[in-house]
């Protein structure tokens, strides 16, 4: 087995098109340092099977792995989920607290959509990353971490930097070495393997469906602004509605111009959708 094949193995990545060898010959060769990497693209494109490919392919991927979503966070905790606190030092401290990064020591710490930190805890972000410590809230002594850093966002970050929405600073400490999702649309090659993969997941019974041509064609020319989720979710409810061992088109429902109707009308068109389907128009 060669080493694509095995990074491919580890995070279960699909496909074979030409985005794809590339991106696993980038992952093979970053996760052999120690290197700060930025991988941004759409939601849904696959970032965290990159970032957990990197760590699962690295010389830490017997330490910890931390996942942070940035996002989820509020605002008024996040520095104490990332870099600890000491008991007492703020109103609920009721006991010492480690953060993530302290937790993440010797491993890899993961930073999901890193353009949703705030900036002061940016700027306190890049002094550990900068130093290599970290300071609880209340602490009076720092603490040494050796954590290897992975970031995703969505966002452009270039603009973001150039809005003033994020340091840059930090995004040039962050970047060490950027890598791109591509969007599904980008990689048609890979539908029809990650649609079999998607449909042996969820068919209940061992017998997988099959595509018709016809539905074959429909998932291949639309343009998957959801990407692989938007595909997942799909192909789940051409399962409920196929009735059969076949997806048909009747079985397929997208709609083309959800950014040209209010969400009424949305709700509306799929629920059409749904009545059309399931009675075979």
């Amino acid at each position: 087995m060669n080493n694509i094949d095995k990074i491919r193995r580890s995070v279960g990545m699909i496909g074979e098109s030409d985005k794809i060898v590339e991106m696993l010959s980038l992952i093979s060769q970053v996760s052999t340092t120690d290197i700060s990497v930025l991988v941004t693209g759409e939601s849904g494109s696959g970032k965290e099977m990159v970032a957990k490919a990197i760590h699962k392919n690295s010389k830490r991927k017997f330490e910890s792995l931390i996942i942070v979503n940035c996002a989820a966070i509020p605002s008024g905790i996040i520095e104490s989920e990332l870099f600890g606190h000491k008991k007492g030092s703020f109103t609920g401290a009721i006991e010492n607290k480690k953060g993530y990064f302290e937790e993440a020591n010797k491993g890899t710490i993961f930073l999901d959509e890193i353009g949703e930190l705030p900036k002061e805890t940016q700027a306190k972000l890049l002094r550990v990353l900068q130093e290599k410590k970290v300071t609880p809230i209340g602490g009076q002594r720092d603490i040494d971490v050796d954590v290897r850093v992975l970031a995703t966002s969505n966002r452009d970050m270039v603009s973001e930097v150039k809005q003033s929405r994020f340091r840059e600073d930090l995004y040039y400490r962050l970047n060490v070495f950027p890598l791109q999702t591509k969007n599904l649309s980008e990689r048609k090659d890979d539908i029809f393997p990650i649609s079999l993969k998607i449909l042996e997941k969820h068919s209940k019974e061992s017998n997988v469906p099959i595509i018709s041509e016809e539905a074959r064609e429909i998932l291949l020319n639309h343009n998957w602004p959801g990407n692989v989720r938007e595909l997942e979710n799909t192909l789940q409810r051409a399962l409920v509605l196929c009735g059969s061992n076949i997806i048909d088109r009747n079985s397929i429902m997208l709609d083309k111009s959800l950014d040209n109707i209010t969400s009424e009308n949305k709700i509306d068109t799929f629920a059409e959708q749904l009545s059309y389907a399931r009675s075979g128009i």
